[in-house]
Formats: structure tokens, C-alpha cells, sequence
């Protein structure tokens, strides 16, 4: 008579919790990997496509905004001020080790100068070693929280421009452009 007290389990009773609290093992094994992927290719993408259009790789393709370039030169020469940008000479994904951090991280940085005569520009080419050696000192001699400060990078600029001031006399720098700025 005991077994008529007993009610008969259901199958539904019978089943196992399939409900995790946990992360779902999928999205780590399918969805962590595409996200790297994802941001390997968007670093790729803006490093070498968009950043080479920024640098104005792409020669004016209409005669008239050469010709408005001129006439601004020329406007620019009769006030007595040069025109930004006319002399500029640029130093290519410089790679430099900040203070403090023995190696385990990089900047890689591509610097300009706008120059304010040719005999500027011909004398920082032939000098290219020197300006190298005083980038790289100005920029080791810096920590990474420095270096990660977006307003330090005024700062940055004034510093390297007085350098190569101060290295190079001869030189006027008009002022100093990152064209490349990456925190590894």
C-alpha cells in the first residue's frame, strides 16, 4: 500500500537543468578569435590606406585648386608670412622605447617639420642623423602615462622643435606635425 502513496515521477522531472551561469564556451572559442581578427584588420586598414590619404598622398586632380594654391602662396609671400606647409620634410615610422618600460612597450611614430625655406629643407636632409638621434632622446626620455596624454602632445611638439632649434641653428621650424602616433 505504500507504493500507492508514492506518485510516479514525470519525465520532465527527470531532466537535468540545461541553464548555465557561466560564459557561454561558443563565444569564447568563436567570437573572441573573429574580434582579434576584426581589430587586426581595422589597424591595417587605418595604418596604411587611410593615414596615407591624410598625409595628402593624392596629387589635386583639378588644374584650378593648383592654380588657388598659387595665388595663396604668392598672397601669403606679399605679406611677408610663408605659407604653412610649403617646405616640408617628413621622418618615417620612427620606433622608440618610452622611459620605464624595459622594452615591453613601443612608440612608433612618424614625425614632419614645416620648414620655412629650401636651404632649411636641404640642410635637415643632410643632417637626418641628427635629427633621428634627437627624436628618439626627446621621445625615450618620456613615460608612457606622458606619452598616452593627448594634451602632452603640444608639449611633445614645443620640445622637439626647440631641440632641433637648438641642434641645428640654421634651421626655422615653423611647426611640427605627428602623422603617425601608436602605443604598442
Amino acid at each position: 500500500m505504500d507504493q500507492e502513496n508514492e506518485t510516479p515521477e514525470t519525465p520532465a522531472e527527470n531532466i537535468p537543468e540545461t541553464k548555465k551561469d557561466g560564459i557561454n564556451m561558443k563565444v569564447i572559442l568563436f567570437g573572441l578569435p573573429i574580434f582579434i581578427v576584426q581589430l587586426i584588420v581595422v589597424y591595417f586598414v587605418t595604418a596604411n590606406i587611410l593615414l596615407n590619404k591624410v598625409q595628402g598622398t593624392a596629387a589635386p586632380s583639378d588644374s584650378t585648386a593648383v592654380e588657388q594654391g598659387e595665388k595663396a602662396g604668392e598672397n601669403a609671400e606679399q605679406k611677408g608670412k610663408p605659407s604653412a606647409g610649403n617646405f616640408l620634410y617628413s621622418v618615417d615610422d620612427m620606433i622608440v622605447n618610452p622611459a620605464g618600460t624595459n622594452g615591453d612597450q613601443l612608440l612608433l611614430t612618424s614625425i614632419a617639420f614645416d620648414l620655412a625655406s629650401p636651404e632649411a629643407e636641404k640642410i635637415i636632409k643632410e643632417k637626418e642623423i641628427v635629427v633621428k638621434d634627437m627624436i628618439i632622446s626627446v621621445l625615450s626620455s618620456k613615460t608612457i602615462v606622458q606619452l598616452n596624454n593627448t594634451l602632452y602632445k603640444d608639449t611633445l611638439r614645443a620640445e622637439i622643435s626647440k631641440k632641433l632649434q637648438t641642434n641645428l641653428p640654421q634651421i626655422k621650424v615653423n611647426k611640427v606635425y605627428f602623422s603617425k602616433y601608436i602605443i604598442n
